[in-house]
């Protein structure tokens, strides 16, 4: 390697040992764009030898070519892989870097400084012990360093290093130097960091990266490199309660039945008393495996398969606590959520929740308040955007177990995701369990939906026609109506007009209120066919989503979609209220087909369009349906 110190020639058995017992410490850099986050990393692999001498000299090639530091080495461009980040100067994925020096093993994570990449940002963080908050001594404190740092303390990093960078533009001022220090701690202040240490350092001209700088003899602190390599900032996952997130029931053979995860936390060794959750029950551990060896004890980050004294029913997604010190679990919670993704949060929108071991539906019923990140105040809002925090209150279709994320950042955390494309659109770090999910329990009630539907001689159900306004929906819901009365059946009609009246007359038309419009209509729904009834819900219902939510509120086969889907130019010719008119001028904002989407259903049951059938015929044919799928027997 290039400027290599010799290593342990005479004995490298003992130095690999000695490397392996050298403590890991994780940190990322961040800050704003161009503060000098990949420079800094590049100088710090540079100075530590960690660069071969093919690099060496692919660096160099690559530093004349770009030509952004002149006859220099750009050490930026060691971390810039994508070609991308090169082109722009800027770093857009997270780079993680691997060193080591004679005291400490380093991971480094350089994150993204640009506000569309803050997602990846918070990646990096997720899993780091120190923060490097860069900021560029021209500019000072900016939004984004503010967001940064209030991202990484909303992560559970509780160590920071102020590098106030490229202070050979400013000619190394101690005054910009202290004025930038005390405009940061003034802010940081409510973050609750245990330790900011200001380092003053250019990362281009190596100052103070890996020994004191002559140019800054007014600097009584640290230089970066000997800091981190001393520092005590590594979680102490070691010392928190035995966590093990079962991800694969471990079956070779009639003779083996153990159970195989990552430990989140604390170790296990054979003896352990242990209780799984959510069952409760309990037993003691026989065996510790790593891979085929057995093992007395095994702490933080292995991968294990134990086995226990008991046969105790365990699946994928359970949780094998300490017996002493269990998790919680709950299918109510209060969490902060950054959200990742150019769509909104809504609440009341379904989407899935990744533990580190669990999926489930989840909802977020309620946004209580987001953030500020330059001012750390709260603010009231109904929906979250693209790189937002946000304080909210979710609900899961199944409890899930977990530990606050204050106390435990690998059971306390988790991911949301798009159900319909399956991407991640939101991180989450729980705060605490809602005591309604300790206070809210089923009631056992004597008559249920079947002995309802059996005294009415029917199937009860949903039939939920969307289409856009004009199409036809509660004309054609009315005459089915009229004709299931006619054959002696209990229904009942939701229309959207009729309920905006009553149960939403506090809901305008906007997306966030329009999927809460939706939620409320579909709850109630699943009360009626709970109560035996067929149910004709009238309602625009313009998100395949919330369509989606509604369907899977009630069982298989008692959801049936009627799209009418009687085309625009028709629906329009329809508009006896002039509301599309007024929609086309401006007038009305929000309106479904002309400013505001309308997702086409895909699958439907039954699709009508009453541009080509009238709507007596539409109305037979629905009922039609109903009788030859046994919905109208008994």
């Amino acid at each position: 390697m290039a400027h290599a110190t010799a290593l342990a020639a005479d004995d490298i058995l003992e130095y690999l040992d000695a490397h392996e017992k050298k403590s890991m410490l994780r940190f990322i850099t961040c800050g704003s764009v161009d503060d000098g986050k990949s420079t800094l990393i590049g100088r710090l692999l540079y100075d530590t030898k960690l660069i071969y001498e093919d690099q060496l000299k692919a660096l160099e090639a690559d530093s004349k070519k770009m030509g952004t530091q002149g006859e220099k080495i750009d050490f930026a461009l060691l971390v810039d892989g994508l070609a991308a980040e090169r082109e722009q100067g800027i770093t857009i994925d997270v780079a993680y870097r691997f060193f080591s020096t004679e005291k400490r093993k380093f991971i480094v994570a350089d994150t993204p400084g640009h506000e569309q990449y803050t997602r990846n940002m918070a990646t990096g963080a997720s899993t780091a012990d120190l923060a490097v908050i860069l900021i560029d001594a021209r500019k000072g404190v900016l939004t984004q360093t503010r967001r940064h740092s209030y991202i990484v303390s909303l992560l559970g990093i509780r160590h920071v290093v102020l590098a106030v960078n490229k202070m050979d533009l400013v000619d190394y001022s101690k005054e910009v130097f202290e004025k930038i220090e005390t405009e940061y701690r003034k802010f940081a202040a409510p973050l609750g960091f245990q330790s900011i240490v200001a380092i003053p350092m250019s990362a281009f001209e190596g100052d103070n990266i890996t020994t004191k700088s002559a140019n800054t003899r007014w600097h009584t602190g640290p230089a970066l490199l000997p800091y981190l390599e001393t520092v005590e900032a590594t979680s102490a996952l070691t010392d928190k309660p035995f966590r093990l997130p079962v991800q694969w029931v471990n079956r070779p053979n009639l003779d083996f039945r153990g159970f195989s995860g990552t430990i989140a936390s604390g170790s296990v060794g054979v003896g352990d008393e242990v209780v799984v959750i959510p069952s409760g029950k309990r037993s003691k551990v026989t065996r510790v495996l790593i891979g085929k060896n057995e093992v007395d004890r095994a702490g933080p980050d292995r991968a294990v398969t134990v086995t226990l004294a008991d046969e105790i029913d365990i699946s994928r997604g359970d949780v094998i606590c300490a017996g002493n010190a269990p998790c919680e679990q709950t299918d109510q919670f209060a969490a902060h959520i950054l959200w990742m993704s150019e769509e909104e949060l809504f609440p009341g929108r379904q989407y899935l929740l990744k533990t580190a071991n669990r999926m489930v539906p989840a909802t977020v019923t309620e946004l209580k308040h987001k953030v500020n990140v330059n001012t750390l105040d709260h603010q009231s809002g109904k929906t979250l955007e693209l790189n937002e925090v946000g304080f909210c209150n979710l609900s899961t279709g199944h409890p899930i177990a977990f530990d606050p994320y204050k106390d435990n950042r690998e059971t306390g955390a988790f991911i949301l995701i798009d159900r319909r494309t399956n991407t991640t659109i939101g991180a989450g770090m729980i705060d605490f369990s809602l005591r309604r999910a300790q206070n809210v329990h089923w009631q056992d009630l004597d008559i249920d939906k079947s002995s309802r539907a059996a005294l009415k001689h029917q199937k009860p159900c949903i039939l939920w026609f969307t289409g856009l306004s004009g199409s036809g929906k509660s004309t054609v819901a009315n005459l089915v109506e009229k004709r299931l009365h006619d054959l002696g059946r209990h229904t009942y009609i939701l229309d959207g007009d009729n309920v905006r009246h009553g149960l939403n007359r506090d809901l305008g038309f906007t997306d966030e209120d329009r999927v809460e419009n939706i939620r409320r209509v579909g709850e109630t729904a699943k009360l009626m066919v709970d109560a035996g009834l067929i149910v004709l819900v009238s309602f625009i219902s313009p998100f395949a989503s919330e369509r989606r939510m509604a369907r899977e509120l009630v069982e298989d086969g008692e959801f049936l979609e009627v799209y009418v889907s009687t085309p625009l130019n028709v629906c329009e010719t329809r508009d006896v209220k002039g509301l599309y008119a007024k929609a086309r001028r401006g007038e009305i904002k929000h309106f479904t087909g002309i400013d505001s989407a309308y997702e086409a259903p895909q699958n439907a049951e039954l699709t009508i369009d009453t541009s080509k059938i009238p709507a007596t015929a539409a109305a037979e044919q629905i009922v039609e349906y109903l009788q030859q799928n046994g919905y109208l027997a008994g």
